[in-house]
């Protein structure tokens, strides 16, 4: 790293992170129960998800295969971040007590973060894929969508998407900073950390944009049109029973607006002439809510998960003889 804005070569930076500056001290212990509240719905939730789908062998399935990928990206993703800013919340009530974080400790967290977010977005492009293959392309499911097939389309994602901060952090690390770096957030953000920086940001900025085009806007666009193609065809379909099963396999996809919208409205809020509070707040959304919606959809509306929970929890029960759905 180059050397620091005030100071010598040798020394690390410190970074501080500030957390949300305008929040009042009687809402710190609220704002700790509800960050942990979504922490173990995230964690238990998702880990419900993982263990049904490997136990039961009638959901060894494509589709749940990409949705076990994408319930450990985020119990990755969730204690990435979540963990450091509820350690010190009970003891400091958060936002008031000493947080900092080690120049490595701090670009690691942030190459997690967006390398685990990006994962995700091309996970989500996946499994719209494969609704639109089962659904569209009904006789053609068996043969495109087969184990190796999935398993290259998962592997070269999430590979992709680890590779694609890289050009950014590594770069980062040549920029100055002082020797202690108040960040105005609750974890090591890209754009926060550039912010922060002394050194010229309009190159960091503009490859900020140009990931943030890459994993929200095309992606999205993907999905839609996957999406599109699905609802044409549904519509198609004669029989009412038919439509609703159709529909179904799609309800827990639902979260796909929620996290591109939240990812591109996290992005513009620093673009934006916006207070510097809705930033935050903004970033921490996107980083807590996809997870939290993975979790609660999946395991209160799938009924193919729900089942195999409750087989799970209740073997010997009525109703759990049987095989699942296929």
């Amino acid at each position: 790293m180059e050397a620091t804005c005030n100071g010598s070569k040798d020394s690390s930076p410190v970074f501080y992170l500030v957390g949300i500056p305008c929040l009042l001290e009687s809402l710190f212990l609220l704002v700790f129960l509800i960050f942990l509240l979504f922490s173990l719905l995230i964690l238990v939730g998702n880990e419900l998800i993982l263990v049904s789908v490997v136990a039961e062998p009638s959901l060894h399935k494509p589709m749940y295969f990409f949705l076990i990928s994408l319930s450990a990206l985020d119990i990755l993703s969730t204690t990435t971040t979540v963990p450091k800013m509820l350690a010190r919340t009970w003891l400091s009530l958060f936002l008031l007590g000493d947080h900092y974080l080690s120049f490595s400790a701090c670009f690691l967290q942030m190459y997690l973060f967006h390398g685990l977010n990006c994962s995700e977005a091309f996970i989500l492009v996946v499994m719209a894929c494969d609704r639109y293959v089962a659904i569209c392309r009904p006789l053609h499911y068996p043969v495109l969508m087969t184990p190796q097939t999935n398993a290259a389309l998962a592997a070269s994602g999430q590979l992709t998407a680890l590779l694609l901060p890289i050009p950014a952090v590594v770069q980062m690390l040549h920029m100055a900073f002082d020797n202690t770096v108040h960040i105005c957030h609750c974890f090591c953000d890209h754009l926060v950390v550039v912010q922060a920086s002394c050194s010229d940001t309009t190159s960091q900025t503009f490859m900020g944009f140009c990931i943030a085009l890459v994993v929200s806007f095309l992606p999205l666009l993907l999905v839609l049109l996957s999406y599109a193609h699905i609802l044409a065809s549904v519509l198609l379909i004669s029989s009412r029973e038919g439509r609703s099963k159709a529909f179904s396999t799609c309800s827990s996809h639902l979260l796909v607006g929620t996290y591109y919208s939240s990812i591109a409205i996290a992005y513009v809020a620093y673009r934006a002439d916006l207070p510097l509070d809705f930033h935050i707040m903004g970033n921490v959304v996107h980083a807590i809510l996809a997870p939290v919606l993975n979790a609660l959809i999946n395991t209160l509306r799938n009924k193919d998960v729900k089942a195999a929970i409750t087989k799970m929890a209740c073997p010997q029960g009525p109703g759990n003889s049987g095989t699942l759905n296929p």
